[in-house]
């Protein structure tokens, strides 16, 4: 338990943060939030976006970024070495870093952790292998990168996944798990109050949607990209649609495959039955949708935590998940959620079946109400009370840091190499030198522009 009077001063570090909206951005809202609130002080640091404005009740600090990965994967890449931000983050009093991703934030969180000696821990939620080999063409290029996020990970003094089913993929992907380096698994929470959203906001919405008077609703939430399972999704509706059950089915969200999608439900003769909303940013006015639905559909073996699942349980609606997923950890089948094999035909069999029990379905919403819901404010506590562990075993010498010798010359060279460029900075003869050029070349241009306005005038008396 921190002992701190004030409270920790954490540095909390992503490479998406605000506009960009996803899973892991939210998390490191809501950890900044709630310790800045309840807890102690907390300040972001996450690349720059043009345009931004940050009008949060905490700091964010924004380094240097550069647009060349946005087309790729929506994220600015961050450039972790400004020398300015390096220092103003030196003498900012943190207690800990907590990085809460493996690329541009982990190397500036390494850096400083040579300027500063303050420990690191980092929270491991993607399974970024996926999209690393969705991203590079071959396979050296992919092991590489593999091989880079798992260096930097293993850099941390501790290291924490959102589920055990991440940590496997972590292990898997060659972090190296010893008695003294073990994983601690970290639950994120969800930021919805335990509840349905008002009855009659629902009522209009489904009204507004088309949604009433067609059976069941089934649900899905999040990123539209075929590997959360969408395709299996559209195949057990088209399986239910030929039995001859009626349904409509709501997509929340946005992404980069959403086209690909709604023309494979138009192939598949579902479009009057699919409603697309596009994505939902406001938090109260997700609750709607999600009250709306009688039934969650998530059969996604991406992802490592499932905060989808545990908003939809918030809100008192049960999920369909693939048995073994990560998603799928603490569910209890047939009471707090469903749980089937990764197949169309299993997961139609599971909802024609809901169909026709829809209050047994809506009871498993109580119950995962109940007993799957976990708070952001329980989950962050927990993590800050870990903190303060970490603080004091790296202070008696425990860590998980695997650093190198090697990687910590690199890093201490970068060290350096950023203390020199901001006392150049900070010399006043420099700021003199630039005064005097500035006053050299003012007069070059009026001695210039002087010498062409008496040429003019010797042309004028001719």
């Amino acid at each position: 338990m921190p002992d701190k009077k004030d409270g920790l001063n954490v540095c909390l570090m992503n490479d998406s943060f605000p506009p960009v909206i996803d899973g892991v951005a939210n998390t490191v809202l809501n950890y900044a939030e709630i310790i800045n609130s309840e807890l102690g002080k907390a300040t972001v640091v996450t690349p720059e976006y043009p345009d931004v404005q940050d009008n949060f009740p905490f700091p964010v600090v924004r380094y240097t970024s550069m647009s060349i990965t946005e087309k790729i994967c929506n994220y600015r890449m961050g450039y972790p070495f400004s020398a300015s931000k390096l220092d103003s983050l030196t003498s900012s009093g943190f207690d800990i870093i907590h990085s809460h991703c493996p690329f541009a934030s982990m190397v500036m969180a390494r850096v400083l952790r040579i300027k500063t000696g303050l420990p690191i821990v980092l929270t491991y939620h993607t399974k970024f292998d996926i999209d690393i080999k969705r991203a590079l063409p071959t396979k050296l290029m992919q092991d590489q990168a593999i091989k880079m996020i798992v260096a930097n990970i293993s850099a941390a003094d501790e290291v924490w996944t959102v589920s055990e089913g991440a940590r496997q993929n972590l292990i898997s992907i060659g972090y190296e798990e010893t008695e003294g380096r073990r994983i601690r698994i970290m639950e994120n929470g969800v930021d919805f109050p335990r509840g349905r959203a008002n009855a009659d906001e629902v009522a209009y919405l489904r009204q507004e949607l088309g949604l009433e008077g067609h059976g069941p609703v089934f649900l899905f939430v999040g990123r539209l990209l075929w590997y959360k399972g969408i395709r299996h999704i559209l195949n057990s509706l088209k399986l239910l649609d030929e039995r001859g059950i009626d349904f409509r089915m709501m997509f929340v969200g946005d992404g980069a495959d959403r086209a690909e999608i709604e023309a494979y439900a138009d192939e598949l003769k579902l479009t009057e039955k699919c409603v697309f909303t596009g994505a939902i940013y406001d938090r109260e006015e997700l609750r709607i949708y999600y009250t709306a639905g009688d039934l969650f559909i998530f059969p996604s073996l991406y992802d490592t935590n499932g905060i989808v699942v545990r908003e939809a349980a918030a809100c008192g609606v049960t999920s369909v998940l693939i048995k073994g997923s990560c998603a799928a950890e603490g569910i209890t089948n047939h009471r707090t959620g469903i749980l089937v094999d990764d197949t169309p035909e299993a997961i139609a069999a599971e909802l024609e079946y809901a169909a026709c029990h829809l209050d047994e379905i809506h009871q498993m919403g109580e119950h995962a109400m109940n007993e799957v819901y976990i708070s952001w404010e329980t989950s962050i506590k927990n993590a800050y009370n870990r903190y303060g562990e970490i603080i004091a075993n790296c202070r008696n010498g425990k860590t998980s840091n695997t650093e190198t010798d090697l990687q910590m010359d690199f890093f201490s060279g970068i060290s350096r190499m950023t203390d020199a460029v901001q006392r150049f900075r900070s010399i006043p003869a420099v700021s003199a030198l630039r005064e005097t050029n500035s006053r050299s070349i003012a007069k070059r241009r009026a001695k210039k522009e002087e010498k062409k306005k008496l040429g003019e005038d010797a042309s004028d008396k001719e």
